[in-house]
């Protein structure tokens, strides 16, 4: 397909000559053929005209679940990639899941086969252990061969220390990304929310801020003993910042990511007991969140995730302490983090990252490949249930007054 468009200011901090300029954008055949003031339409030529419309290079984002093969009821990998696509996407990594869920090459090989063909591109993960049950390594080197970005147990804490040592000195060997899930199990115990001043009002089991920087700090001690890569998925207290900005002073090959809603939410709004606000890890109270958002600015988090997590009714509208955890975040990515922070920061957040899973960052260059996302930044509505395109409907930020709104990709050849 061929595609023009019209006057899109093109947002792209790595190019002084294009930044913040609105240029025509021609792509022929998902190359970028030409960028110029004007270009006028050639023949069998689809034309995007948009009254502000803004282009940047593909969003990224390395924290989504989907459901399939196991939990089709949850999501698709179909209607998954084409919300994500409609969210602004062009590029996600797929969190394990499924049942049975990735820990063979072969798994890897059906999930992207699974995603041949869509505007989105999926890259799957693989568990680090057997199962996800923590006992014995999975297949690493061959998950890798097979496509697998990362590995990770998700949101599954590995308490063997040994197993995570032997997996960082082994995957040193294929330069491989072990990544570890920051919360001590025996300090979590039976706790559902962030411990503190709304816990205890609320009568609920609470999760101290320790159970997740004692885990961190054990994997970063750790980490400078057997050197590797570990990424720190999801943290969410202000201890984590300081403990992470630390080792990276020290050179250690860290990495971690924030979801944005324990940006743009605290333990304030359980208060109703609802549901679509339990998440793991927990929303917490408002100094982690100041402290989350300095360390996104100083760049000691070096990326953000919509951590999407799909839950079909059967598990959320449920009684608070038997519903599971997760919200979709997909749909209100780019309007949660556009209302928090100024547009180059959040253009930035949404595009970096794809390097730390051994992946290409595209340009917006003439003979490039159009990996694009369009938006439109100042657009501002009432996040409802008419913007949620996830098959699960449980979205902790229906009724957010969010600014910016994702418009679509051009990616793979095809535009959504």
């Amino acid at each position: 397909m061929n595609i023009l468009l019209k006057s899109a200011k093109i947002f792209d901090t790595n190019n002084k000559d294009l930044h913040l300029k609105r240029r025509d954008i021609l792509i022929k055949n998902g190359t970028i053929e030409k960028i110029a003031a004007k270009i006028d339409a050639p023949s069998k030529v689809k034309i995007i005209e948009y009254p502000n419309l803004h282009v940047s290079i593909g969003w990224f984002d390395n924290s989504v679940s989907f459901g399939e093969p196991g939990f089709e009821e949850r999501e698709t990998i179909a209607n998954g990639l084409g919300t994500a696509a409609k969210s602004g996407f062009t590029d996600i990594v797929l969190n394990p899941t499924s049942h049975p869920i990735p820990d063979s090459s072969s798994d890897i090989v059906f999930l992207k086969n699974a995603a041949q063909g869509h505007a989105t591109t999926m890259y799957p993960l693989g568990c680090l252990t057997v199962r996800g049950e923590g006992r014995d390594l999975a297949e690493l080197y061959d998950m890798k061969s097979a496509g697998a970005v990362g590995y990770y147990d998700f949101k599954h804490a590995l308490e063997n220390s040994n197993l995570l040592k032997i997996a960082l000195q082994y995957a040193q060997n294929f330069d491989g990304l072990v990544m570890s899930y920051p919360l001590d199990l025996k300090i979590a115990g039976k706790g559902l929310v962030n411990e503190g001043e709304v816990s205890t009002k609320l009568g609920l089991k609470g999760i101290p801020s320790l159970a997740e920087e004692l885990q961190i700090a054990r994997d970063l001690f750790i980490l400078e003993y057997t050197g590797g890569k570990l990424h720190i998925p999801t943290i969410s207290t202000a201890g984590s910042v300081k403990l992470i900005a630390e080792a990276k002073k020290k050179g250690l090959d860290v990495s971690c990511s924030v979801a944005i809603h324990n940006l743009f939410f605290t333990d304030d709004h359980l208060v109703e007991f609802d549901t679509h606000f339990k998440t793991m890890p927990p929303l917490r109270a408002k100094n982690d969140v100041k402290a989350l958002i300095k360390g996104i600015k100083d760049g000691t988090i070096d990326t953000v995730t919509s951590d999407h997590i799909p839950m079909d009714i059967e598990q959320k509208r449920v009684e608070f302490d038997n519903a599971a955890n997760g919200s979709i975040g997909l749909e209100s990515a780019f309007g949660g983090l556009n209302t928090l922070l100024d547009l180059e920061t959040t253009i930035t957040l949404l595009t970096k990252g794809r390097e730390r899973f051994g992946l290409d960052t595209p340009n917006i260059k003439e003979g490039e490949k159009a990996t694009l996302t369009l938006f439109d930044p100042d657009f501002e509505y009432t996040f409802d249930a008419n913007h949620i395109l996830s098959t699960s409907k449980n979205s902790m930020f229906l009724g957010a007054k969010l600014k910016g709104k994702a418009l679509g990709i051009v990616s793979n050849g095809q535009i959504v």
